[in-house]
């Protein structure tokens, strides 16, 4: 590859790096400031819809309450206690809106809370699951958010003992609700309707899960989904729909007609979703209500209609997932209850067929060495394996153009003047030394998507949140904690503290201990490619390990162990080459001088 060549290739894959850090960075909030105000400029949505009307309580607070007790309120709740989950459901409305996700902290405080996923209505930020029904003038009326069950057998909901309401309507229905759960995250809520009545019943089975206005941590990272998500399709062909809070502000009332499937509501590690029969027709839909006030978003689900003959019963089965997106547990159920593309509640990104893979291997290493930090470093040594035939004739052939600029410098300032006649010579010269010019192009563009996949695989996965590597390295999932501020944590003060420019001092200025060793392996691996000839092309890549030193400092530790491990493994490659082909490097000039002292 020409001089030239070499450095346009070089700056162009320096160049889409860049783009996509910047596209992908977790400070790139993208339209959010738009998308806020849409959804605050979206007019409140027709409430005219039975499903709507059937899991809503009363209209949203104008004020909130603090105390949770005092949220919970004083009437009966059921407690739940599984090996996964603690909390409590209602049972007026038999709504599930107190519950604790035990296996995960907030924090990596020893004494940090349990992660919260449901909350109480009348708090702020409420979210919780209903089940209730829907049908056109039913004497009686139907359970509603308002219903008052009575709790006939059970006390606790455990995996081994589940519970059952009933309420009669007064009007010859009669509804019990058995719910029950499992070890990990997955309710099932059992509606038997008997009909006493002398007359025909049509019903239909209504489920939502709500959520009364966006948390100020959600919904503003590009990089990955959070809002509302579903897989739809007609029993053979699915496919899984996402729609950001932003985008769903500016479209309120979304409708899915699907056989089976699934949707809900998802964070970046947590899900809530509703999950029917996968033989029944449903009708799903994503609104949101009072949008001005309340930012209610709700995800309803509408079960077929069915008919009861007077002395007859229909039983209708809903599931409620509620909990973490591991990739196991997911990958369980989508095999257990024949779910369409469950698993896909992790958001894979574009790139899944590279993310998957990577995240599959990562997690077999994980078996074998029991530490995920070692596990990636034997990822980035498989990755280099995969690519070492190719970046070996990729450095082979810079080793033997770096060997040949003084020949080149010649042809320059023989034909200064004559640049077509200068490009003529210098691929004759390559021709002649048998240099493949183009060699070290392939290597720089694959390392773009894979290094993407990586950062995703360690963005989304709740596998390597709070996942450790060693010393002060607890957690992969989030940046390097050190900065250089404190002197890397001698002196006992936070720069984040500092008004106006704390954010900055402790982000993208903190020069962590892992941005160093990054910035300098990607100094040494540019020193030992061949120098760009024109001078300003070489005052730029001098100056843009500095840059990506800084840049990546925001990025999660696991990344930068990736990529500076890496960049220290194509070092010791093209070292081994240039050594073998005798030609200039900074490692050589640097033992030469070291001898010499």
């Amino acid at each position: 590859m020409p001089p030239q060549n070499n450095s346009r290739n070089t700056i162009i894959f320096f160049v889409l790096a860049a783009i996509m850090v910047t596209l992908y960075s977790v400070f790139v909030v993208g339209p959010q400031r738009k998308a806020e105000e849409a959804r605050r400029a979206v007019a409140e949505s027709t409430a005219a819809n039975a499903p709507s009307d059937a899991i809503a309580g009363g209209p949203a607070p104008v004020t909130f309450i603090d105390d949770r007790r005092t949220a919970l309120g004083t009437g009966t709740r059921v407690e739940i206690k599984t090996p996964t989950l603690t909390g409590s459901l209602a049972l007026k409305g038999s709504r599930i809106d107190d519950l604790f996700l035990t296996r995960y902290r907030e924090t990596l405080d020893k004494d940090s809370p349990a992660v919260e996923l449901f909350r109480p209505e009348g708090m702020r930020h409420a979210f919780f699951a209903q089940f209730a029904w829907g049908g056109p003038n039913i004497p009686g009326g139907v359970p509603n958010a308002n219903t008052p069950w009575q709790l006939t057998q059970g006390t606790v909901l455990t995996p081994t003992t589940p519970i059952t309401l009933v309420w009669d309507n007064g009007e010859g229905l009669r509804f019990t609700r058995r719910i029950s759960v499992d070890a990990e995250y997955m309710f099932t809520v059992a509606d038997t309707v008997a009909n006493f009545s002398p007359r025909a019943v049509t019903l239909s089975a209504v489920s939502g899960i709500q959520r009364q206005g966006i948390p100020d941590d959600l919904g503003k990272n590009q990089v990955l989904h959070e809002g509302a998500i579903g897989t739809f399709g007609d029993g053979e062909s699915y496919s899984t729909e996402q729609l950001k809070y932003g985008a769903w502000a500016k479209k309120p009332n979304q409708e899915h007609t699907s056989t089976g499937g699934w949707m809900g509501i998802t964070d970046k590690y947590w899900l809530a979703a509703l999950i029917p029969s996968q033989d029944e027709k449903i009708e799903g839909a994503f609104r949101v209500v009072d949008a001005a006030h309340a930012d209610i978003h709700q995800a309803n689900m509408v079960g077929e209609a069915r008919t009861i003959q007077p002395n007859a019963t229909i039983t209708e089965t809903t599931r409620l997932f509620a909990g973490a997106k591991r990739n196991e547990i997911l990958k369980g159920y989508e095999k257990s209850l024949d779910l369409p593309r469950f698993v896909y509640a992790i958001d894979w990104g574009f790139l899944f067929f590279l993310t998957q893979p990577i995240f599959w291997l990562v997690e077999k290493f994980y078996g074998l060495v029991g530490n995920f930090g070692v596990a990636i470093l034997l990822l980035t040594l498989t990755v280099r394996l995969v690519m070492f035939p190719l970046a070996n004739k990729s450095y082979e052939s810079m080793s033997k153009m770096r060997n040949l600029q003084p020949k080149m410098e010649e042809i320059k300032k023989k034909y200064a003047d004559d640049a077509p006649k200068q490009q003529q010579e210098v691929m004759a010269l390559y021709q002649k030394e048998k240099i493949n010019p183009l060699a070290g192009c392939l290597p720089l563009l694959l390392q773009i998507p894979v290094f993407y996949a990586v950062y995703k695989m360690l963005f989304v996965t709740i596998e390597m949140r709070h996942a450790p590597f060693f010393g002060w390295l607890q957690d992969l999932s989030a940046k390097d904690p050190t900065m250089i501020w404190n002197l890397y944590g001698l002196i006992p003060w936070d720069p984040a503290s500092v008004p106006l420019i704390g954010t900055y001092l402790a982000g993208t200025f903190a020069l962590s201990i892992l941005a160093i060793v990054y910035g300098a392996t990607m100094w040494l691996q540019m020193a030992m490619s061949p120098p760009a000839p024109d001078p300003i092309q070489r005052k730029i890549f001098q100056f843009m390990p500095v840059v990506f030193t800084f840049i990546m400092a925001t990025f999660p530790a696991g990344l930068l162990i990736y990529w500076a491990w890496s960049n220290v493994l194509t070092i010791f490659q093209q070292y081994i080459i240039m050594h073998r082909l005798k030609a200039e490097n900074p490692i050589d000039t640097f033992l030469a001088r070291f001898k010499k002292a």
